[in-house]
């Protein structure tokens, strides 16, 4: 495939970005966004999304071979999951962090990539996360989103709500932590190796009615506040435990040193 040489100006490079979608709309692998396919097998599926941050911060994938997924990537994240041995479902990325020899690359290699327009009212990863949501998975695993720009970081972490909003399990995986966010209820926990200390921090204002069981530091009936470290640094001591709360929203943190 032809492609502009790297040191070609960012004009150039969109006209480049024009002609690359128009040879991969000619491979029939290119579809509109409103137009996107839809996975079968509703509630049952696992959906992985390799995201573009730092990869020394990305969490080891061996950890889930057993488990049957379906992967999406994003922007250089598609490039890092190819690189791999996995070719995603789906991609979508303006792709401002890959070269055009690497976007090329990708255009052959991928079954269904999307190219969105760097000035846009959504992050890459947002339009990821929109697309795994309509699919109406049972769990989301998204890695890469964490370990570069705190913007980034902190907003990514705030998107998980939208699996909230439909009751989808949405969390976050990186090197050194396993982040998910709970409304209130009862919820068991199990040990966990990779991440064996676990935190609550509160996402609304306020968490009421904390209670811990099977902790060990347990705690029965507390509240806790916006810039409060109660729940900082727990661990579980039996094989499993249980933990409730009467109201709020409460990120749970699994994580190692």
């Amino acid at each position: 495939m032809n492609r502009y040489p790297s040191e070609a100006s960012s004009s150039l490079r969109l006209h480049y970005l024009y002609m690359l979608e128009w040879q991969i709309r000619r491979k029939a692998i290119y579809r509109m966004a409103d137009c996107l396919f839809t996975i079968e097998g509703e509630g049952k599926m696992i959906i992985h999304i390799l995201a573009g941050g730092p990869a020394e911060y990305c969490a080891d994938f061996s950890r889930y071979e057993n488990e049957e997924v379906v992967w999406a990537a994003v922007d250089r994240g598609v490039y890092r999951l190819l690189k791999r041995g996995i070719t995603p479902t789906v991609a979508f990325g303006d792709y401002d962090s890959v070269t055009d020899e690497e976007l090329a690359w990708m255009g052959q290699q991928t079954n269904e990539l999307h190219i969105v327009p760097r000035e846009k009212d959504q992050t890459d990863l947002e339009i990821a996360i929109s697309w795994a949501l309509e699919q109406k998975p049972k769990l989301i695993r998204i890695f890469g989103a964490t370990g570069g720009r705190l913007d980034h970081g902190l907003a990514n972490i705030q998107m998980l709500l939208k699996g909230l909003e439909v009751n989808i399990e949405m969390c976050i995986v990186d090197n050194k932590n396993e982040i998910i966010v709970k409304k209130f209820g009862m919820y068991i926990i199990e040990g966990n190796e990779h991440f064996p200390y676990v935190s609550f921090v509160p996402v609304t204002e306020r968490v009421e009615g904390i209670t811990l069981h099977g902790f060990k530091y347990p705690l029965t009936n507390k509240t806790i506040e916006w810039g409060s470290t109660l729940c900082i640094s727990n661990e579980l001591i039996e094989e499993k435990g249980n933990f409730s709360f009467t109201s709020g929203i409460l990120m749970m943190i699994r994580s190692t040193d």
